[in-house]
């Protein structure tokens, strides 16, 4: 059984930073994070493929947000810098056994069987 667990999410004013974590009880091959708001679908912010460390970013967070892991490579943490009103969501972890290149379909939450409980991120103007 997989299970993915964030922490980090908060409230903080536009211009600061905040960390997201998720721990995931087994090693898959792409780890990321989605954001969504609500009625809307969910978004692919970064991902990052465990085995040799690529990564992905969507173009808004590109300069702003890195995605890196632990050396197990079992918890991936997203680093949120000059955050804007607009990254307000609710992010949420998400992992899969398929690298994150595969398919060249790595910002499909299709593509993610395995998702945690999101946490909020909050950020005021």
């Amino acid at each position: 059984q997989v299970w993915l667990v964030e922490s980090g999410g908060g409230s903080v004013q536009a211009g600061g930073s905040l960390r997201l974590s998720c721990a995931a009880s087994t090693r898959r091959a792409c780890m990321g994070w989605f954001r969504q708001d609500p009625g809307k679908e969910r978004e692919a912010i970064a991902v990052i493929t465990t085995l040799n460390g690529v990564t992905y970013y969507t173009d808004s967070v590109k300069g702003r947000f890195t995605i890196s892991q632990d050396a197990a490579k079992t918890t991936a943490w997203l680093q949120m810098n000059d955050l804007k009103p607009e990254d307000s969501d609710m992010y949420f972890c998400a992992a899969r056994d398929r690298a994150c290149a595969f398919g060249g379909a790595w910002s499909g939450p299709g593509e993610y069987p395995y998702w945690g409980q999101g946490t909020q991120v909050t950020v005021s103007s």
